[in-house]
């Protein structure tokens, strides 16, 4: 079952990269401009999964959001800010590294390896996951769309 969602989740954003491809829609300014926003939204987003605020998170989360985790859940964009402002999902810090980011149309490719230290519903922990996300330009703001995190051996 595991396997299947992970897949199912995988497929979900290559459909949603290939989309941008599809419709030949060209990013605005150039590549390393848009690579630039594009990095300029994950810091947010990091910052923001740190220091949760509904409005913070709204501005950076697309409404069709599906983020796969790395147990097998899969959030929408209500559960995914409902959890981080409940606290079930509580992150004390999150270091970012290894980023890369490709911009293909009005969607971007990013990935990176997440280490984080954990509060979750109060049980403190460790996590270091690797991250892909597809990130989407919106209304003149680049939203995430879709992100998938598979856990890195310990």
């Amino acid at each position: 079952m595991f396997k299947q969602i992970v897949l199912a989740a995988a497929a979900a954003v290559t459909i949603a990269a290939l989309a941008g491809c599809a419709t030949g829609a060209a990013a605005t300014g150039s590549s390393a401009s848009a690579e630039q926003a594009v990095a300029a939204a994950a810091e947010k987003l990091r910052v923001a999964m740190i220091d949760p605020t509904p409005a913070a998170l709204t501005a950076l989360v697309a409404d069709d959001l599906s983020y796969g985790h790395s147990g097998g859940r899969v959030d929408t964009k209500d559960s995914f800010i409902g959890d981080l402002i409940a606290g079930k999902s509580d992150f004390v810090t999150i270091a970012i590294t290894d980023q890369t980011i490709k911009v293909v149309g009005n969607n971007a490719i990013v990935r990176h390896t997440l280490t984080a230290d954990t509060n979750d519903s109060g049980k403190p922990g460790k996590v270091q996951i690797k991250i892909l996300g597809v990130w989407q330009q919106q209304g003149g703001q680049w939203k995430l769309l879709a992100r998938q995190a598979v856990r890195t051996a310990a």
